[in-house]
């Protein structure tokens, strides 16, 4: 009889990338894939703890997998491991918790541990699970780092995941290698302070970037998200001198508001956000940039609201992630006064996200006309297929399996 192992991915695309490297590791021992919809002998939840929201959807995800095989060994990793492991553990149905310093033995407890929970009191100097995701025939996310040790006062972040930390460069490009030789052609360089990459080997980001450009195969590069104060004109002036990385930047702003920046111990003010901006406008064209928002922090003010929102309209980007703020134990944050009400947090979401709707349509259309270079994807929605530019942007196309997974060049209706 087949042994057959499900997995659940909530949060970030670090989490995606170590999640498609255990289910390797399975399958090399003999595991099918099946969708956690349906009955497995092995339930692994990799989880996310950024909001409550995401706490509370792991309880429910551990619950319905319980409810679907009682027999099933239910085990769970990730940020929310880390934090609130006795909190886990007791939920019906749970075999193994694993934090930090363990998820790189998630298969190992999975199947030869004993059940309960791999944890320390805290994630500092934890061990580096390197990781690549696999599966899609077009992108795989490359995890260059983990861990952060900026400390912004909303976030549990470096509690859940430790000190910043990476593997070396010539480990990465081996990587890089792999994923090339797999077939795939974009690899989007993940972590969780991506720009940080360096702390534990002494090297730089430019560095890694430099030498994953030169790795035969992999045709396109995206970094997924790079603090403002670490995108620094020499990346940006290397990578406009025409390489493999794409003129898409994901850049955490937070607040447009500098009292609020402030507040969350952010290491900029909106001057130099908007000055970074400019910069990259110069040295590239039709750039995208999504930009990270959390509204209704501690203290925020509906003029302090209305700055970000004037902030946002002044430097365009092309696309908003928007989060309201979500109060988390242990950091300094909650216990900030005044805490900003729900109905506020929920009616300053909307605005951001009509701004949103706006300037994406704006950027869209500004490009309209271009000829474009498409990588299109493997999934076949009502025969169609969808990939995206260069500068991220979607494309619809009827279905052509020839064209899954190659690059092809466009107009841009």
């Amino acid at each position: 009889m087949d042994r057959t192992v499900a997995f659940v991915t909530l949060g970030c695309k670090l989490n995606y990338a170590e999640t498609s490297t255990m289910a390797r590791s399975f399958e090399e021992r003999g595991y099918s894939h099946v969708e956690p919809t349906k009955p497995a002998d092995i339930y692994v939840i990799n989880t996310c703890s950024v909001t409550e929201h995401a706490d509370k959807k792991c309880r429910n995800i551990i619950r319905r997998l319980h409810k679907l095989n009682p027999e099933a060994r239910i085990v769970v990793t990730g940020c929310y491991a880390q934090l609130k492991p006795e909190e886990i553990a007791a939920l019906e149905g749970v075999y193994a918790v694993l934090g930090a310093k363990d998820k790189s033995r998630t298969v190992e407890v999975a199947l030869e541990g004993q059940g309960g929970i791999y944890n320390t009191p805290r994630a500092d100097a934890v061990n580096f699970m390197g990781a690549w995701s696999s599966g899609e025939r077009t992108r795989s996310f490359l995890k260059v780092q983990d861990g952060c040790d900026y400390f912004c006062t909303y976030c549990t972040v470096p509690l859940a995941r430790g000190a910043s930390r990476n593997i070396s460069i010539a480990e990465l490009t081996a990587q890089a290698r792999e994923i090339a030789a797999a077939g795939i052609k974009e690899v989007v360089l993940t972590g969780v302070n991506t720009g940080d990459f360096g702390r534990s080997t002494g090297e730089s980001f430019l560095d890694l970037l430099k030498a994953l450009d030169k790795v035969e195969g992999i045709e396109r590069y995206r970094i997924s998200s790079i603090e403002p104060n670490l995108l620094t004109d020499e990346i940006v002036d290397w990578i406009a001198s025409g390489t493999k990385f794409l003129p898409h930047f994901h850049i955490p702003l937070q607040s447009g508001c500098d009292k609020t920046l402030a507040a969350m111990h952010r290491r900029y003010d909106t001057a130099f956000f908007a000055r970074k901006i400019e910069y990259i406008r110069s040295k590239m064209d039709n750039v995208f940039f999504g930009i990270d928002v959390i509204a209704g922090f501690p203290g925020e003010t509906d003029e302090d609201f209305m700055e970000t929102y004037r902030f946002l309209e002044k430097i365009e980007p092309a696309f908003i992630h928007i989060f309201p703020y979500s109060r988390r134990a242990g950091t300094v944050a909650a216990k900030m006064k005044p805490q900003v009400q729900e109905c506020v947090k929920t009616k300053r979401v909307q605005m951001l996200e009509e701004l949103c709707e706006r300037l994406h349509a704006d950027f869209c259309k500004a490009n309209e006309g271009r000829r474009e270079q498409v990588l299109f994807e493997s999934t076949d929605k009502g025969g169609k297929m969808f990939g995206y530019t260069r500068n991220y942007i979607k494309v619809e196309r009827p279905f052509d399996s020839a064209q899954i997974g190659q690059i092809v060049d466009v107009v841009l209706p």
